[in-house]
């Protein structure tokens, strides 16, 4: 079972590019970085999910920020945990997937969700409650465009003519696509318009061996011979993440604390034993 790390790539914490650094020396295979634009400001949003830590507000650009940590390192997996796919253009964000995963030499790991705060989503001019919908249309998009020389969608959300885009990602056909989620149609979605799942912790066991066993049976049927399952925000436990191994969790991703280089590498030495442990 692999292991990665995500933090908040906030202005005030470790540099994306000494944090990459440090998470590829201790042995980790991945780097999540999660996004949002910006915060709304007002009472609503305040009104509907209370007060946020800073780092909701201050993140760095995704991609500028991953980039950073590609640079820093030679085979680290970069990933995006989550890329708020409603919140943006497919065509500008299939390129930056794509020079991403050319210039990193083939590391992209491609999270995406839909996102939850109502108010961010509207300012982006989406519905909330047609977010996955767009999600969903938004990804296909961007998987004609890495895969065709010529490119067109034609959906409701996402409409576009025959287009020409490169770069082509490194990986083939592009890289992965890692579903979030864990609502009731999630395993449609991963096979909808996905590559494997990555469900947040917190989930029962026995929920999640059920689900996974559902989502592998339903894969294989069209033809999928095995979907790979991340578990986000998973707790540093030995024998919780033997749990989650054992009912055949692929890949599990420590949260790290956004804080200054000091704190968040005295936090990676703390459970870098992990990654040999649980390794193959």
């Amino acid at each position: 079972m692999k292991v990665g790390i995500a933090m908040f790539p906030a202005d005030f914490a470790i540099r994306p590019d000494e944090l990459a650094r440090a998470v590829e020396e201790r042995g980790f295979e991945s780097l999540f970085l999660p996004e949002h634009t910006h915060l709304p400001a007002g009472e609503r949003t305040r009104r509907e999910v209370g007060e946020l830590p800073p780092h909701f507000s201050h993140t760095h650009d995704l991609f500028v920020a991953l980039t950073y940590a590609a640079a820093a390192t030679s085979e680290l997996k970069v990933a995006t945990g989550i890329c708020l796919v409603p919140q943006r253009d497919p065509l500008t964000t299939a390129k930056a997937v794509a020079s991403l995963d050319v210039l990193s030499g083939g590391r992209v790991l491609f999270g995406v969700g839909a996102g939850w705060i109502s108010e961010e989503l509207e300012n982006h001019g989406t519905e909330p409650s047609r977010r996955w919908a767009v999600l969903a249309e938004r990804v296909k998009a961007m998987r004609e465009i890495w895969g065709n020389e010529v490119a067109e969608f034609h959906g409701e959300h996402v409409d576009f003519g025959p287009v020409r885009s490169w770069p082509k990602p490194r990986q083939s056909p592009h890289p992965p696509v890692l579903v979030g989620g864990s609502g009731p149609r999630v395993a449609r979605r991963v096979l909808d318009f996905g590559d494997e799942w990555m469900p947040h912790a917190g989930m029962p066991l026995d929920e999640l061996s059920g689900r996974i066993a559902e989502l592998r049976r339903a894969g294989r049927a069209v033809g999928r011979a095995h979907v790979p399952v991340t578990v986000f925000g998973a707790e540093p436990d030995p024998a919780g993440l033997e749990g989650l191994r054992e009912v055949g969790v692929d890949r599990v991703v420590l949260y790290a604390p956004p804080a200054d280089g000091a704190e968040v590498k005295g936090f990676l030495d703390s459970v870098a034993p992990l990654v040999e442990r649980f390794r193959g």
